[in-house]
């Protein structure tokens, strides 16, 4: 009977020292984040990398399985054998939240990426509208290079595989001038459960369990790119949402190809004049007038798109995401996402595109 206290207890004991080992990001970012999991992380690409569909995914299918098949069997004994039971879930938490921490994690408590390629963290209105007015002009340049006419939106001519194996290119760049960003043995897949991705309201994610990056093949492919970089920023160690953002936006307009330029030239800007919506209606109008008819084509479809899928669904789950990440240090919640503006503002005040 003894047994079945012991993974409850090592639940308790990790959560202690998790609350513990975030005062001490320099030595996770030593140790765990530079040490132990670039070993982990590259076996798992390695191995999976080659694998066509998302092992990840099957795994999930099959564990939701089995956890329906033990709900309908423990029906008839939880309210007389409810200790057990309960000792028995605790249990099964325990151990997913121990692989969890160890195969990825625990880079939630590394060091922030602004300290180590020491960008400043605040900005003010100059700033970013300084910087809106630069990004602007550089995605109606791009959007203008690929169409020919400001009045056309972006249409996009790879598949998702040509977007994975293209993400790469990105992505040397990037380690050429930053060590820290080197990835090799891509595993990227489709997302087998893009369907619900899509109703949950996510563009992808990574598998903690696999290091697999999972891209929603249903969404516009103009995203993509962008999607695809974020996630494999994830792979590569880097948890916070707006550093994955960062790194994606970097890897996709250091590549050389346009149509990748443009999606993260793109999807900065709607963040950027999403922030000036919240904080000055008049300012996002008059900077809106300045941004190519083609390029607001491109924001419709994406807009169209996941109204679509708009039900209580996605705001379940974005309230649980919300939620989680506020527990992972990331006190912004979802909102954290659009932090990666404070990055792009201070990185670019005084470096061109």
């Amino acid at each position: 009977m003894q047994r079945n206290y012991i993974l409850p207890l090592f639940l308790l004991f990790q959560i202690v020292f998790i609350k513990i080992i975030a005062f001490f990001p320099e030595l996770v970012e030593r140790l765990y984040s530079n040490g132990l999991f670039v070993i982990i992380s590259k076996t798992s690409r390695i191995v999976l990398g080659k694998i066509p569909f998302s092992v990840g995914d099957i795994i999930y299918g099959i564990l939701i399985i089995l956890l329906l098949k033990s709900i309908w069997k423990a029906r008839k004994t939880w309210r007389l054998e409810w200790k057990y039971n309960i000792l028995k879930v605790v249990s099964v938490f325990s151990i997913a939240y121990f692989l969890f921490h160890f195969l990825w994690a625990m880079n939630y408590y590394r060091q922030p990426l602004f300290e180590k390629m020491k960008i400043e963290r605040d900005y003010n209105d100059a700033d970013l509208l300084t910087f809106t007015k630069k990004l602007i002009a550089k995605t109606n340049e791009v959007q203008l290079k690929i169409t020919k006419n400001d009045s056309l939106k972006v249409p996009f001519p790879y598949t998702h595989t040509q977007v994975f194996e293209r993400s790469l290119n990105g992505y040397r760049v990037l380690w050429s001038e930053y060590a820290y960003f080197e990835y090799t043995n891509q595993s990227v897949k489709k997302s087998l459960f893009s369907l619900p991705l899509t109703y949950m309201g996510f563009g992808g994610y990574l598998n903690p369990f696999t290091n697999e990056a999972q891209v929603n093949y249903v969404m516009p492919m103009y995203n993509s790119p962008m999607t695809t970089c974020h996630e494999m920023a994830h792979q590569i160690g880097f948890a916070s949402e707006s550093e994955c953002n960062f790194i994606g936006f970097l890897a996709t307009v250091k590549n050389e190809d346009l149509y990748f330029q443009y999606s993260g030239y793109s999807t900065a800007l709607r963040y950027c004049l999403n922030n000036w919506y919240a904080r000055d209606e008049k300012v996002f109008d008059q900077l809106l007038k300045t941004v190519h008819p083609g390029i607001l084509k491109n924001y419709k479809e994406t807009e169209d798109f996941w109204k679509e899928y708009d039900t209580i669904i996605d705001k379940g789950f974005h309230y649980f995401y919300d939620n989680f990440l506020k527990m992972n240090q990331q006190k912004d919640g979802m909102e954290s996402y659009s932090k990666f503006v404070n990055l792009m503002v201070n990185y670019y005040k005084e470096k061109d595109f």
